[in-house]
């Protein structure tokens, strides 16, 4: 349960989910923290990487966490061997990563890790006790569960590095995009198995991974589950979670497999594809139809004032209210704007924000709105960036299917790149790497 806690932290902290090798590093695995780990007691080695080691006791209790799991999913589990390579070469990626993020200068200050905590929290409408006292009641220490926080926000950070270096995307890719017939498709929930192939591999090599993905091939024709299949087969980093990707549309992933998946229907599966990477099964598991889209819009005014090194937060809460009163008896909300806010946007048009979807200014002041009828002046809230006051002046629902299907269409080009950018630097994170697999010793 304590692993969940993490889980729903990475689930709201990362905001790229990765195709073929990174959808999650970290899912079901709570290890003993790099810099934590208690030698002083006798445990054998399970593998090394480069200058650090993998302990049999980390192996042991990352796989308890996946058996659990898999357990209260109702999943079948695979043979304990399979297991065990599974759960211990995503170990070995987390290492390597971790130590790649140490070396390139990545830290997380106590402040960052608390943050963390309060956010996870927050998400469960716990007090940062409560927290603790969820966490520790599942049996976990709470000092190792801040530091496996920190260590997988310091592999966050090391992957979005990868990812800010990639180039952006035009204005022309986007049109390319949407003019394509694939786009105007649906999209495809899918899951995903992949026998990989090791660079520089041999025709034999070549020939014994197409064999073993032909055999697992027939199992899944002959009844075998595909989540099973995935955890005990699969070398893509979703193995664990019994392949699944997730929503995509064809244009979210490469053609050579947008072309098998495309004729698919929900439940089936493709043959064996080959690509650089290995050779893939994909499975369908649900489709749908873009349809046309509507969000409400919002006219608001607004006064804010702005939290700063000159404005301390219970001066601006006092101003605030203050200003609110003035409001209640009957002073000129546009008038209070001009003279007060610190919004320079909307200040000098009397507060007037104009149109707007209200989740582009955060969740706070799109939950202060949507609870408030045409005409009526909110009550003082505090956000991140200060303390506001909103008056609703009228809703409207719009068509936003072309602004959402440009957003759609930008996001599935970064999507690809970064598919593509993550694989590549994870697999050459492991072929640089020195690992040496004790698992017999």
């Amino acid at each position: 349960m304590a692993k969940a806690w993490s889980n729903a932290f990475m689930r709201s902290f990362t905001h790229a989910a990765v195709w073929l090798i990174c959808i999650t590093l970290l899912t079901g695995v709570v290890t003993t923290p790099i810099y934590a780990q208690n030698t002083s007691k006798i445990d054998s080695i399970v593998a090394l990487v480069d200058d650090d080691v993998v302990l049999r006791s980390e192996l042991d209790l990352a796989i308890r966490g996946i058996v659990d799991r898999i357990r209260q999913q109702g999943g079948d589990l695979p043979p304990q061997h399979l297991l065990e390579k599974q759960v211990l070469d995503r170990l070995i990626l987390r290492r390597l990563q971790l130590q790649r993020a140490l070396q390139t200068g990545i830290r997380i200050s106590d402040a960052d890790i608390d943050q963390a905590m309060l956010m996870l929290a927050q998400q469960n409408q716990l007090s940062l006790m409560q927290l603790r006292q969820a966490i520790e009641a599942d049996g976990e220490d709470f000092v190792e569960f801040r530091q496996n926080i920190g260590e997988e926000m310091m592999t966050e950070r090391l992957r979005q590095r990868v990812i800010n270096g990639m180039d952006p995307i035009t204005e022309t890719e986007i049109d390319i995009l949407l003019a394509s017939e694939q786009f105007s498709s649906g999209e495809y929930n899918i899951s995903h198995i992949l026998i990989p192939l090791q660079d520089g591999s041999t025709p034999q090599q070549i020939s014994s991974q197409e064999s073993k993905a032909n055999n697992v091939h027939q199992q899944l024709v002959e009844g075998l589950d595909f989540a099973s299949a995935a955890i005990s087969y699969s070398g893509s980093q979703e193995a664990l979670e019994g392949g699944l990707v997730g929503w995509r549309d064809l244009n979210s992933v490469p053609v050579v497999f947008s072309d098998s998946i495309k004729n698919l229907r929900a439940g089936q599966i493709t043959v064996p594809i080959r690509s650089p990477a290995g050779f893939h099964i994909i499975k369908v598991n649900d489709y749908r139809d873009r349809s046309q889209i509507m969000a409400v819009e919002f006219h608001a005014q607004h006064i804010m004032i702005e939290i700063s090194e000159l404005v301390r937060p219970r001066e601006a809460m006092e101003q605030i209210r203050d200003i609110h009163d003035q409001l209640k008896n009957g002073e000129d909300f546009a008038t209070l704007a001009k003279k007060y806010s610190d919004d320079i946007t909307s200040a000098n048009l009397g507060g007037d924000m104009g149109w707007f979807i209200p989740e582009s200014y955060g969740e706070r002041i799109a939950q202060t709105l949507k609870a408030m009828e045409d005409g009526e002046i909110s009550e003082p809230f505090q956000s991140e960036s200060g303390w506001h006051i909103m008056e609703l002046l009228g809703t409207r629902e719009i068509d936003v299917t072309e602004e959402s299907m440009r957003n759609a269409a930008r996001s599935n080009l970064q999507q690809q790149k970064m598919d593509i950018e993550l694989e590549r630097f994870l697999q050459q994170l492991r072929d640089e790497a020195f690992v040496e697999i004790k698992l017999d010793a």
